[in-house]
């Protein structure tokens, strides 16, 4: 597939995705969704793709959706992009794979929305997140989503309500970050944050990704539940059995995707 609005380079264990419309500040048309959704649904199966990293190219991570393409258009398309945008949403939740966004200048609308969905995200001192969909008469419905999943809802509220930007250290203590690096930092502090991920089981942390969005919303009774099976299934790994093995015997593990990697 010819890839116009986005860029993968797969190098090292690491997937980056870079979102490539500049010119238009990276919006989220219905090309780059699709283009996104393609994507995503085969690195799910790519060994050589342990952690995916998603940024945007130019000034700014993304400022959301491309309303150049939203004026005048009946509602066949309304549908098609809000329900393709949320099916982005939901396969970045459905990788094995953990997905970090490395975000820069601002995320605005959707594209905080690509924000908070993402599993981590680093943020640049001088990057800004809003939901400012207000200001011109389209509520922010489909990213207060997984933004108040992230933020909680007093403060998705206020996004929501008012528009107004959040500054990175706010949106680090509000829970839609995980870090704040100097603008120079910013790619090498992402790509820290991966390779530690990468010391660990692939398999074992896809358990776990799974597991972690079967349980968040669900009554704690019913968490519960998905969380004992999924380590009742977890501890019968090959892996578990392996890293438990070598915590008893002091020595480093070794995963099976290192094996391999040793032997070639």
């Amino acid at each position: 597939m010819e890839l116009r609005h986005l860029n993968l380079c797969i190098a090292d264990g690491i997937a980056r995705l870079t979102l490539n419309r500049p010119e238009r500040r990276n919006a989220l048309s219905v090309e780059l969704l699709k283009e996104l959704l393609i994507v995503l649904g085969g690195l799910q199966h790519d060994p050589g793709a342990r952690v995916i990293v998603i940024s945007g190219e130019g000034a700014v991570f993304s400022s959301g959706h491309d309303l150049s393409e939203m004026i005048d258009r009946d509602g066949a398309f309304y549908d098609e992009l809000f329900t393709i945008c949320t099916d982005v949403m939901l396969r970045l939740q459905e990788l094995s794979q953990p997905v970090i966004a490395q975000v820069h200048g601002t995320a605005t609308a959707a594209g905080c929305q690509l924000v908070a969905a993402c599993d981590l995200a680093v943020a640049s001192e001088d990057a800004r997140f809003a939901t400012p969909g207000v200001h011109i008469g389209l509520f922010c419905s489909t990213p207060m989503v997984p933004l108040t999943r992230a933020v909680g809802r007093k403060r998705a509220m206020q996004m929501l309500l008012t528009g107004d930007f959040v500054d990175a250290a706010t949106a680090l203590d509000w829970g839609l970050i995980n870090y704040v690096v100097a603008p120079d930092e910013l790619a090498m502090r992402t790509d820290e944050l991966a390779q530690q991920i990468m010391r660990f089981s692939p398999v074992v942390i896809g358990i776990g990704k799974r597991a972690f969005y079967a349980q968040v919303d669900a009554p704690e009774a019913d968490a519960y539940k998905t969380a004992c099976n999924a380590m009742s299934g977890n501890a019968q790994h090959d892996d578990a059995q392996e890293g438990m093995t070598a915590f008893l015997e002091k020595r480093k593990p070794q995963w099976p995707i290192q094996r391999a990697e040793q032997h070639r």
